[in-house]
């Protein structure tokens, strides 16, 4: 058994999974391995995620540290930045390796 960040987990795959598996977190974040963006600019690149799924996904990889939110305040209107955190970071690899494997079904099936 496995424990991080006060979840359970059976294996170290299922901690792989369970931080960054599902329909969006994998694409918000190979958004991300380029340059940090901001809310909009993240959903205008997701078209078919809807805001409410796209608000909780961020908010989860920020719990788990994978992505950071930095908040500019200094003069309106406000902004939000979304990147990656240095464990973030060290997922890049597998992230290109999840692109590439699609990129290979798609040109063979």
């Amino acid at each position: 058994m496995h424990i991080v960040n006060g979840k359970e987990y059976p294996c170290c795959a299922s901690v792989t999974m369970g931080m960054i598996g599902g329909k969006w977190k994998t694409v918000i974040l190979f958004h991300l391995i380029e340059t940090p963006l901001r809310y909009n600019e993240l959903r205008k690149k997701m078209k078919s995620v809807t805001e409410r799924t796209l608000s909780l996904q961020l908010k989860k990889l920020e719990e788990d540290g994978i992505i950071k939110r930095k908040v500019y305040t200094t003069k309106p209107p406000l902004k939000v930045v979304y990147s990656l955190t240095d464990i973030g970071k060290t997922a890049i690899p597998l992230l290109k390796s999840i692109a590439e494997w699609g990129e290979y079904v798609v040109e063979n099936t």
